[in-house]
């Protein structure tokens, strides 16, 4: 039979087709109305600026149309087939039961026998037709068939879900079999990693989505991202890179928190240090960290601090991860983990201490970021502050009173008290503090004795130094001055008052710890003393 060549259809511009337009609309509805609006003129043109899959779909509908309604359909060509019948209006209004429509769905809705392969060569395709595949319905129910056979197939994570990625939850023995087991079990269990690290950005964002609604192990599903992304950077360009990283990081926020290790978030971060990503993506990394900060190093804390300022290391990024800390944490905030986040602080204020850029209103900051009661001594934040104003010797005594009153003196031991009466860097106001929070202590240790307490435990341990205690036979006496101190006269003169005073209140602590120890004795042997060495108590004179 004669082929006639009465049609010209030019498909988005990229090429130009002569068919003949009985065959062809005898399949499609849309080419049937646009033609049947001509006024009968022997040759048409139709141009069409938007064909999904542009010439070369088209060519494949040509096909089908010109074989009789026959065509391979297969993993490869189903979306955009169907994409293409669904443009052309190829339904059985149009050409009965041998219509294109028809025959694509069909085979969707076979979609969840379809083998591993043929999943993965659907779905990148789908990857290269996304807007078309996510509104027809494709996409979504390739990404729901991938992630039931994940579960269904898969293997179980060696982890529990609620486990760090980077602990195992199973009980090991010692021996190489055990080891090699758990090796493999966690090979199975990411078996389709590399299979799934070609995905787009947005794919992966589907998948993982999909992943988390059908409750799919978190920590498998953390693992996946942070190799997607490591996966992705060999070849990928900084705006690649960028959209990589928002997506991982994006899909990690969603994860319970115990999923991803404190290690892994930095890591992270530390790439994230050199791309522009999104302020909202960044916020969502550092809450991440923070909310892990407990488990965090010094040397994650030492970031470099950004291009164009002055001063060494980043203090502005730690005070935004001790934010998310106490907001994120919440009731959740042990005292445990608190305190280690308190000795972690420690730590780098004593490293950024010496840096001569660091303004005074940051460092103020990082030493009152946490409450007192994160620390059960202040020693190594006095330190810490000692070297501050070492270093930066033209603070404003205004200045220099405000990171004074910031010290909690109670919670200095008598070493840091001795230190401090003897710091010319401190101004006298903090010496008598320091005097002030040694009389209570004083007072405490008293109350104590005259209850019989035999052990008494003091936030900071208070260690023996020198000084010489007046001993009388048969008694001990320490006599401590309270009176009004006069702080108007010289400095030199108050702080030489200071230190003796300071060790009147070594030697009474030495005194009522050996009388507590005698007491505990006496109390554990329950027999009744009949005599005594009297003793007269410490006393306040005035």
């Amino acid at each position: 039979m004669a082929v006639c060549c009465d049609l010209e259809a030019d498909i988005n511009g990229e090429e130009t087709f002569l068919l003949d337009k009985k065959i062809i609309c005898s399949f499609s509805g849309r080419l049937s109305k646009l033609i049947g609006k001509s006024t009968g003129a022997n040759r048409n043109k139709v141009i069409f600026n938007d064909f999904p899959g542009g010439a070369e779909n088209f060519e494949l509908i040509s096909r089908f149309c010109y074989n009789k309604g026959e065509i391979d359909i297969n993993p490869s060509n189903i979306s955009l087939l169907y994409s293409a019948a669904e443009f052309m209006e190829m339904s059985k209004s149009v050409s009965g039961n041998c219509n294109l429509l028809e025959k694509t769905k069909k085979c969707i809705e076979e979609l969840g026998y379809w083998t591993w392969p043929d999943l993965l060569v659907a779905l990148k395709h789908c990857h290269e037709m996304q807007q078309v595949a996510t509104s027809s319905g494709i996409l979504e129910k390739c990404l729901d068939s991938i992630v039931g056979r994940l579960a269904i197939t898969g293997e179980a994570s060696p982890c529990a879900s609620t486990s760090s990625p980077d602990s195992s939850g199973l009980r090991l023995s010692c021996d190489t079999r055990s080891t090699e087991s758990l090796k493999n079990s966690i090979s199975r269990a990411n078996w389709w990693f590399e299979d799934l690290s070609v995905l787009s950005p947005n794919l992966v964002e589907m998948l993982v989505k999909s992943m988390v609604s059908r409750k799919y192990n978190q920590v498998i599903i953390s693992r996946f991202l942070l190799y997607y992304q490591k996966s992705t950077f060999f070849t990928a360009s900084s705006d690649e890179k960028r959209q990589v990283l928002e997506i991982v990081i994006d899909g990690l926020y969603t994860l319970d928190p115990s999923c991803i290790s404190c290690k892994s978030l930095f890591g992270i971060l530390r790439v994230v240090l050199n791309l522009n990503i999104s302020k909202s993506s960044r916020n969502k990394l550092e809450c991440m960290i923070g909310s892990q900060m407990d488990q965090a190093t010094l040397d994650n804390l030492l970031i470099p601090s950004p291009y164009g300022t002055s001063y060494l290391y980043d203090v502005n990024l730690v005070l935004r991860f001790l934010k998310a800390f106490l907001r994120e944490g919440g009731w959740r905030l042990s005292p445990i983990r608190m305190k280690k986040v308190a000795s972690l602080m420690d730590l780098y204020i004593a490293e950024v201490a010496p840096d001569p850029f660091l303004r005074f209103s940051k460092f103020l900051a990082l030493v009152v970021a946490l409450p007192d009661s994160a620390r059960d001594c202040w020693d190594e934040l006095y330190h810490a502050i000692d070297v501050y104003l070492e270093v930066h010797a033209g603070l404003s005594e205004e200045e220099k009173l405000k990171i004074c009153c910031a010290l909690n003196y109670k919670k200095l031991s008598s070493d840091a008290c001795v230190h401090l009466s003897q710091n010319a860097k401190f101004l006298s106001k903090s010496s008598v503090q320091a005097l002030v929070s040694q009389q209570l202590k004083l007072k405490n240790l008293l109350e104590g004795t005259k209850n019989s307490k035999p052990d008494m435990d003091s936030p900071c341990k208070l260690n023996e130094t020198r000084g010489k205690a007046k001993k009388g036979e048969g008694s001990e006496q320490i006599v401590l001055y309270s009176g009004r101190l006069d702080i108007s006269g010289d400095n030199e003169n108050l702080r030489a008052h200071l230190q003796g005073m300071q060790w009147r209140v070594i030697e009474l602590e030495k005194l009522c710890k050996k009388m507590q120890a005698q007491m505990a004795k006496h109390m554990k042997s329950k027999t009744p003393t009949t005599h005594s060495t009297a003793r007269s108590l410490p006393r306040l004179c005035s």
